[in-house]
């Protein structure tokens, strides 16, 4: 998956509802970005957005601010304004205008929230409390799961990777309040102070939901004592990138087996799941830890660590003391961020969240025009006639692998903008006035939705994400790259740009989602998404002595002192960088086809091209951020995916004539694509 930004099409954006003014328009290519005083070939990060670093310093409201976050804002704006119009009672609605627009304004009806204090927990709080019994907790789990809350563990559907075109019920670690279990286990100083950190942040929000101080910080402690134990059972994330390590089917007795303290058949019976012979445990590991967790804790602490939990869950829609108090840790502490973001932006994203289609489906009338698509899917088979090329010239592939590789490539489907069918909401009630309860039964119609396609065929046309994200991914399961119309904008493409710019931007996010495909973990998946070795053991062999090189290399990369990358949690998403970026210079080079068109700014197409590559990259970040990333996140932080790449590409260099010797001429480079 890569995280991104926005294809822009002229006409998109409408006005901005709080200043009556249409938002400035993110430029594509930016000399104005550039530090020229810099060395390209010194350090090309800082050349291409030296100047945007300047300019752009982090709002207090932000950790992360990127040029793919300036698009995700203008994103927003488009959402206001079709929210504010959605949630005016005095002109006809349709449904979901009724729905979207009432839940935003349920969101954003702080007054409401306050008045009703603490009174919407009650029920679920409730069923906690009148527990009398380990085997009476079963229920809250269950309803506790469908609100949203991260209780002990995840159940929903996924594709069998072993019979890719049917779904089955699939039950993952989770659980934690930390980002990850090493910030449980890990000896680190700066970990330690956030367990700290994070165990006073539990004390204070059980004590606004209304438990005594001694009993919150008791209660705090035996949280984080569970916790602990559940991280102890969690499999680590480089071991979770790798698919035969999490694929483990069985049957219902032998789930009960391994974890006899939970009654999964009753579980699954009262969760709605239909009836499964068998399913994934993704981690067995930690089923077997989950079964001491509940053998080994009191009911008392277990029934706090339920309210704990649901108590997170709900905290954005909860008073304003539950708001700031959450911000407090998982803003403040853990990412370094000033002030908390605008209400109405939070309430976007949640309406977005809860009713992505209905939502979607009118950014796309705004923001898509039917001709973007098109423009954008002409990019995608020129990247992909490019892929054919370079899978031709690989040198170290046997004819038997090439062959499925080919296979693999031309299966790839390509979705472009937004769902062909879009998701019917009329079971979901949406009330004024009840924004907890809302976010609820929203949460609950996901479940039901998810849960009942159990046992049925994958539905290969629906979207991971909603239409707005700013962002993009490749399913390996599923053998297809997805692209929402958010990210098809300015800088990564633009109507009115040079084609240097289009490929260095759009065309590089193609070709690094079609490099997915074959990375340390899609190349396991075969042309149908199977989990099947269709790799010789030699070319296997060699595929992974090439990965090696990238794990190396950006393992070497600091983004804070003391904090390096995790070269193996970030290998599919550095060797998708590396290939992307190759495959979209070959194809402008066919675009160009040996002609050298005038130089813009004064700068080549070449030049031009790496440039606009480097520029989709400019962001600045907290110290927190960066560590927090380069802790958790599989992708390396911006700075290293600009300079990780074009130091392996013998094309950049050649564009700024850098030598042997100098920082942006890795040797030897690291080339698997």
């Amino acid at each position: 998956m890569l995280l991104l930004a926005s294809l822009a099409v002229p006409g998109l954006w409408a006005q901005d509802s709080s200043t009556g003014a249409a938002p400035a328009k993110i430029p594509s290519f930016d000399v104005k970005a550039m530090d020229t005083t810099a060395d390209p070939c010194v350090d090309f990060y800082q050349y291409a957005c030296g100047g945007w670093m300047n300019a752009h310093p982090l709002p207090p409201d932000r950790a992360v601010w990127g040029r793919f976050n300036e698009v995700a804002d203008r994103n927003q704006e488009v959402l206001r304004q079709i929210l504010e119009k959605a949630e005016d009672t005095s002109k006809p609605r349709t449904p979901n205008q009724q729905k979207i627009g009432d839940f935003y304004a349920s969101c954003m009806d702080e007054a409401a929230i306050e008045a009703k204090g603490t009174k919407p927990l009650e029920p679920e709080l409730h069923k906690i409390d009148a527990a009398t019994s380990k085997a009476d907790l079963l229920g809250a789990i269950v309803s506790l799961q469908r609100t949203g809350a991260n209780v002990l563990f995840r159940f929903g559907p996924s594709p069998d990777a072993k019979n890719s075109m049917q779904m089955i019920g699939e039950l993952t670690q989770g659980g934690m309040g930390l980002p990850d279990r090493d910030y449980y286990l890990s000896d680190n100083p700066r970990q330690a102070a956030i367990r700290r950190a994070y165990e006073k942040h539990v004390e204070d929000m059980l004590a606004l939901s209304g438990e005594p101080p001694e009993k919150a910080a008791a209660g705090a402690k035996a949280v984080m004592a569970i916790e602990t134990e559940l991280a102890k059972a969690s499999l680590d994330r480089v071991s979770r990138r790798d698919p035969n390590k999490t694929y483990h089917k069985m049957t219902l007795d032998d789930l009960e087996k391994l974890c006899p303290s939970i009654p999964w058949k009753k579980f699954f019976l009262e969760d709605g799941a239909p009836a499964m012979a068998s399913l994934n445990v993704s981690e067995p590991d930690f089923f077997r830890g989950l079964d001491g967790v509940i053998s080994n804790n009191s009911l008392d602490d277990l029934k706090t660590y339920l309210r704990w939990q649901y108590v997170n869950a709900s905290a954005d829609l909860l008073p304003k003391k539950f708001v700031d108090e959450n911000f407090h840790f998982y803003g403040q502490t853990l990412t370094g961020a000033k002030q908390i973001l605008p209400r109405w932006k939070r309430c976007t994203s949640y309406t977005d969240r809860a009713l992505g289609d209905a939502l979607g489906k009118q950014f796309v009338e705004v923001a898509f025009p039917p001709e973007a698509k098109k423009r954008t899917l002409d990019l995608v088979h020129q990247i992909e006639a490019e892929m054919r090329t370079d899978l031709t010239n690989v040198d170290w592939m046997t004819p038997e692998t090439k062959k499925q590789a080919f296979i693999k490539l031309d299966a790839v489907a390509n979705k472009i903008g937004y769902p062909d069918h879009w998701k019917n909401y009329s079971t979901l009630k949406i009330v004024r006035g009840d924004a907890l309860g809302n976010q609820t039964r929203a949460r609950e119609y996901r479940v039901e939705d998810r849960l009942s396609k159990i046992g049925k065929p994958v539905d290969r046309t629906e979207w991971g994400m909603t239409p707005p994200t700013v962002n993009a991914y490749y399913s390996p399961e599923e053998n297809n790259i997805n692209f929402p119309a958010g990210i098809l904008q300015p800088p990564f493409y633009d109507n009115n740009a040079d084609d240097a710019v289009n490929y260095g931007g759009i065309g590089v996010v193609i070709g690094h989602e079609l490099t997915h495909g074959f990375d340390d973990e899609g190349r396991q998946f075969d042309a149908s998404g199977n989990l099947r070795e269709w790799w010789t053991p030699e070319d296997a062999k060699e595929f992974l002595k090439r990965a090696q090189c990238f794990v190396d290399e950006y393992s070497s990369f600091e983004p804070a002192p003391g904090t390096h990358l995790n070269g193996k949690l970030t290998l599919g998403e550095n060797s998708a960088d590396n290939g992307g970026l190759r495959l979209a210079f070959m194809a402008l080079m066919k675009t160009l086809n040996g002609h050298e068109p005038p130089k813009i700014d004064g700068f080549t197409a070449e030049q031009r091209f790496f440039i606009s590559y480097g520029q989709i990259w400019c962001q600045n970040l907290t110290e927190q951020a960066a560590r927090l990333q380069a802790n958790t996140n599989p992708h390396s932080t911006g700075k290293f995916r600009v300079d990780g790449a074009v130091s392996n590409d013998p094309d950049f260099q050649k564009a700024f004539a850098c030598h042997v010797g100098q920082p942006m001429v890795r040797n030897p480079a690291c080339r698997v694509w």
